[in-house]
């Protein structure tokens, strides 16, 4: 690996510190508001990695930085605790708790859709040359639908139109 590789596998790092402890502490804030303080008891309502690492090192550290080393793509994971009971007790507010990483992580697309879109309009980024309009987008979808079964069975049951 050369130095351009370990410091794009810095900037993925740092990516993906921050979008995993955003992802963990919209559970952990949603849960707070729901009633549930197992989370913010832990320290996990935070935008600090700190607290996440402490919890999960494993899934923060070691796997993120030998999936790029190995792979050159990086993964991992995080947790932020809830009480069960808690859950039990409040479906619907523990079914809140659960969306509240994904919207943390649509919210996140979405802020740097809008900053990519700036700073091509600005002039500081460039379109990459293989993706021409919206061609690079649907192409891809296309091919997906067509290399996965369960797409291809869908589309043609009745019960699902």
């Amino acid at each position: 690996m050369n130095t351009p590789d370990l410091a794009l596998g810095a900037i993925w790092y740092i990516v993906f510190l921050f979008s995993t402890t955003c992802h963990e502490a919209a559970h952990a804030l949603v849960a707070k508001l729901g009633g549930d303080t197992t989370a913010a008891e832990g320290g996990q309502v935070t935008l600090n990695p700190i607290p996440h690492i402490r919890r999960t090192p494993f899934g923060m550290v070691v796997v993120p930085i030998l999936s790029y080393l190995v792979g050159g793509w990086m993964i991992g994971w995080a947790s932020a605790p809830f009480n069960p009971a808690w859950q039990r007790e409040y479906p619907r507010r523990s079914g809140w708790m659960a969306l509240a990483g994904p919207a943390a992580n649509f919210s996140l697309m979405i802020l740097a859709a809008v900053a990519i879109r700036i700073g091509l309009a600005a002039g500081y980024f460039q379109p990459p040359g293989f993706i021409h309009g919206y061609a690079g987008l649907v192409v891809p979808a296309w091919a997906h639908s067509i290399c996965c079964p369960c797409h291809r069975w869908m589309a043609t049951r009745e019960s699902w139109c």
